[in-house]
C-alpha cells in the first residue's frame, strides 16, 4: 500500500474516530458517570459541584444546543436538576407533542469557572434556547451552530421576531410550569429565571402567563447581557 493511501486510510479512520464521539461520546460519558449523588457548594455565581451528571444530547422533543458542547461536558448540572429537567420535557411529549425545544449551557461535571459565563458554577442553573415556530406556525428547531455562537448571538426584536422565526410564547409557559412542577417533585424549587424584561408581558399574556407569574420569580432587571434567545434557571433545594 502506498504511503499517500496509508495516509488517506489514517485520516479517513480519524475523521470517522471524531464523528462517532460527536455522536455518542455524550451518552458514553453518561454510562460511565459515579452513581454516587450529586452535591451543590455555593452559589451559581460562586461555587462548584461534586459528581455532576450530563443531560442526554436529545431526546423524544429536545436536543442539545451543540454536540460538541456535550461531548467536552458542557451539559452538567446536579442529578437532581437533571431529574427535573428531563421529567419536564416528558410531561410536555405528550401535552406539546410537537413542540421542539433546545437546552443550551448549564456547567462542568465539578462546576466552578465557565466562560464566558459568570454564574454556572455549582450545577443549579440552566440556560434553555427559546422556542420557536416559523411563518406558518411550526414549531422548528432553533438555529445554534458557531457562527451564530451556538444560538447565544442571535437577536430577536421586542415582539420575539427574528426573520421568519417566532418566539412561541406559549411553549415556554408551559415549560417553565412543567419544570416547577418537576422540580417540587425533586424536592427542588425555581428560586429565579433571567428573561428579556421587554418580552415579559407576551409571556405572562399567554393561556397560561397568570399561573406562571403566581407560581415563579423573573428576574425585572436586565443581565450583563440581553436574554432574548434564552432564559436562565436558577434551582435551588426546596424549604
Amino acid at each position: 500500500m502506498s504511503r499517500g493511501r496509508k495516509r488517506l486510510l489514517l485520516a479517513a479512520a480519524v475523521l470517522l474516530a471524531w464523528l462517532a464521539a460527536l455522536r455518542w461520546g455524550n451518552e458514553i460519558a453518561i454510562a460511565l458517570e459515579s452513581d454516587a449523588a450529586s452535591i451543590s457548594h455555593g452559589t451559581p455565581a460562586n461555587g462548584w459541584l461534586e459528581h455532576g451528571k450530563r443531560l442526554p444530547a436529545r431526546g423524544e422533543n429536545f436536543r442539545a444546543y451543540s454536540a460538541l458542547g456535550t461531548l467536552l461536558g458542557r451539559n452538567s448540572v446536579h442529578g437532581d436538576v437533571r431529574a427535573a429537567v428531563l421529567d419536564a420535557y416528558a410531561a410536555l411529549a405528550d401535552s406539546r407533542p410537537v413542540t421542539r425545544y433546545v437546552y443550551a449551557e448549564t456547567g462542568w461535571p465539578s462546576g466552578g469557572r465557565f466562560r464566558p459565563h459568570r454564574t454556572h458554577r455549582n450545577g443549579m442553573a440552566v440556560d434553555f434556547h427559546v422556542p420557536v415556530v416559523d411563518a406558518d406556525g411550526n414549531s422548528r428547531w432553533l438555529p445554534s451552530h458557531v457562527l451564530n455562537k451556538w444560538g447565544y448571538g442571535l437577536e430577536f426584536d421586542t415582539e420575539g421576531r427574528l426573520d421568519e422565526l417566532l418566539i412561541d410564547f406559549e411553549a415556554i409557559a408551559d415549560h417553565l410550569l412543567a419544570l416547577e412542577a418537576a422540580a417540587r417533585r425533586h424536592d427542588l424549587r425555581i428560586e429565579s429565571v433571567i428573561f428579556d424584561p421587554p418580552l415579559h408581558a407576551k409571556l405572562f399574556g399567554t393561556r397560561n402567563g397568570q399561573r406562571l407569574r403566581d407560581r415563579v420569580r423573573f428576574s425585572q432587571r436586565s443581565a450583563w447581557v440581553r436574554h432574548d434567545e434564552h432564559y436562565h434557571v436558577v434551582f435551588a433545594t426546596a424549604r
